[in-house]
């Protein structure tokens, strides 16, 4: 199993504590003071960044895990928020550890709940379809007939979709899953300009 990678902004001398405790011998630990490289390298590696301050320009910091060191309870700066964990001075070696491990998980859950589906990305968890920084806010049930699409390499018929998705039987006289898809192909053009999202032929649904 390959060691995480615990990342360092601008605290050199962090950096140097951390490398020398034995608790933190199963991390990489890397040292960046270029922020326009730590993150390139936290996208590419999914290393787990420590920031002493929040960035003082615009970056997108969702795309990787990260926890903010601060000396105040609450800075109201807006992109606070934007960490997955955040921890407050003074602090022990072990409260930094409980955090490291607490960012990995939710790392692991984050990735386990998405989906790439013909150049989407389907979050599972945030029920949300995102491609090119933008996203859609999706129901449960757009979700799981989703889900379907990425589970087949086949067309999906409509008896499959009433029976996976709406729990209803093969025998169902309903146009549930016409509706359905018609509303979300409208939700797809309207948010990312794809008119041709969800097709279909004899044979079923497709993507």
């Amino acid at each position: 199993m390959n060691k995480s990678t615990i990342s360092i902004l601008n605290n050199k001398i962090f950096f140097q504590i951390l490398s020398e405790i034995k608790l933190f011998s199963k991390f990489n630990i890397k040292y960046y003071e270029d922020l326009d490289v730590c993150i390139k390298n936290a996208e590419k590696d999914d290393e787990i960044v420590v920031f002493f301050d929040i960035p003082k320009k615009k970056i997108d910091i969702n795309n990787f895990p990260k926890i903010l060191i601060t000396n105040f309870l609450n800075n109201g700066n807006k992109f606070s928020d934007s960490f997955d964990e955040r921890l407050n001075m003074p602090f022990t070696v072990l409260d930094f550890e409980k955090k490291i491990v607490s960012v990995i998980a939710k790392n692991q859950f984050k990735k386990n709940s998405l989906i790439n589906l013909k150049g989407y990305i389907i979050d599972k968890n945030e029920r949300k379809i995102k491609k090119d920084n933008l996203e859609l806010q999706l129901s449960e049930k757009e979700i799981n007939f989703l889900i379907l699409f990425s589970e087949s390499k086949q067309p999906i018929n409509k008896n499959l979709v009433l029976k996976e998705v709406w729990k209803y039987s093969e025998e169902s006289e309903t146009h549930t899953v016409e509706t359905h898809i018609h509303r979300l192909r409208k939700k797809i053009l309207k948010k990312f300009g794809d008119n041709n999202f969800i097709k279909n032929n004899n044979k079923g649904y497709f993507i």
